[in-house]
């Protein structure tokens, strides 16, 4: 048996045959005889015959491979996410092709790039939370190659997207205060460039007209989710005349960072400030001091749906965008989990 796996080229001739008749024997054509397709086979498995699978993508015109693009897979949400994309990726015969913007527009546009010369089928994509404009997709849609956006999502009026309800979520959560004796409620949200936190002060101010009290946008207050900026947004909730005696923070690393710094200042958590947050990660499991609820924002479902919604993309006859094309936009609803510690 040789070591080297054989081509085509090199069966044919030890048979005395084509090469088209081998591939076609190899392929179980209906013009090549029982006899010949089972030689070409046995030789084939004697000889270590592998397909060549660039070829064969060459000529079906796809590499059923589906780029990803992430802000951080560190995260627990994002992880989850791409559980589920994978997971069904492999289900549908798809390889994930997985990048990590880190939260950066500039490495998010080289990684869009990037993606389209690996010839990706199609690319499912979390924008970063600075992404502020949106023509490096342009080349996807002039390439053909099918854009698919989750969780993070871009103010874009034609887009395929899966998401979750973030306004239902934030009228629960902030509801769920209200009924708890809470009539001063801050919001440290996230960056203004997020579709996901303007949905999110949507759901508040709702709330807040449902319950028949005045928006004070001063208690909404904005930051770049990193730790230094939650702290500079809880120093500018808590100089406010009425101080807030409860904080709905834009997930659980931003409610982290809150509650450590609170305690800090001598502020007592779930006594003089209470926090609710969003995703449910397992990081709220490990700390001393938990948000009395958070929202669910189901990341494995989003990333399954989304992975179908691109694949089926993929296989639908002339995909081609134009002006009347249906667009796909899943909105995955949420659920407010309080927690057992409360």
């Amino acid at each position: 048996m040789s070591e080297k796996p054989a081509t085509i080229k090199e069966i044919a001739k030890i048979l005395g045959i084509s090469a088209s008749t081998v591939s076609r024997a190899l392929h179980d054509h209906a013009s090549i005889g029982l006899t010949t397709k089972m030689r070409v086979k046995q030789l084939a498995k004697e000889l270590n015959y592998e397909p060549n699978q660039t070829a064969i993508y060459f000529q079906k015109g796809r590499s059923y491979t589906i780029g990803v693009i992430l802000p951080e897979l560190s995260e627990a949400f994002f992880s989850a996410a791409i559980s589920g994309i994978e997971d069904t990726a492999n289900k549908r015969n798809y390889t994930v092709l997985l990048a990590q913007s880190h939260d950066s527009e500039e490495n998010e546009r080289k990684l869009v790039a990037k993606m389209k010369n690996q010839r990706v089928d199609g690319l499912l994509i979390s924008i970063t939370k600075n992404t502020s404009s949106y023509d490096h997709f342009d080349m996807l849609k002039n390439s053909n190659i099918p854009v698919v956006f989750f969780d993070r999502i871009p103010a874009l009026k034609n887009k395929h997207s899966v998401a979750c309800n973030m306004e239902t979520g934030t009228f629960e959560a902030v509801n769920f205060l209200l009924k708890k004796g809470h009539r001063t409620i801050g919001m440290i949200n996230g960056p203004s460039t997020l579709f996901a936190a303007k949905e999110r002060k949507d759901g508040y101010i709702q709330a807040l007209f449902k319950n028949r009290l005045k928006f004070d946008p001063s208690l909404v207050v904005n930051c770049d989710l990193t730790e230094k900026g939650t702290i500079q947004a809880m120093n500018e909730l808590l100089i406010q005349k009425r101080k807030p005696t409860a904080i709905v923070t834009f997930n659980d690393y931003v409610a982290l960072f809150a509650i450590r710094y609170a305690r800090s200042q001598n502020i007592k958590i779930n006594e003089e400030l209470t926090f609710v947050s969003y995703a449910n990660t397992p990081l709220i499991n490990y700390m001393d001091y938990v948000p009395i609820a958070t929202v669910e924002q189901f990341p494995y479902l989003q990333g399954q749906k989304a992975t179908d919604i691109l694949i089926d993309l993929l296989n639908k006859p002339n995909r081609k965008d134009d002006a009347e094309q249906a667009y796909y936009n899943i909105i995955v609803e949420s659920q407010l989990v309080v927690s057992n510690k409360e």
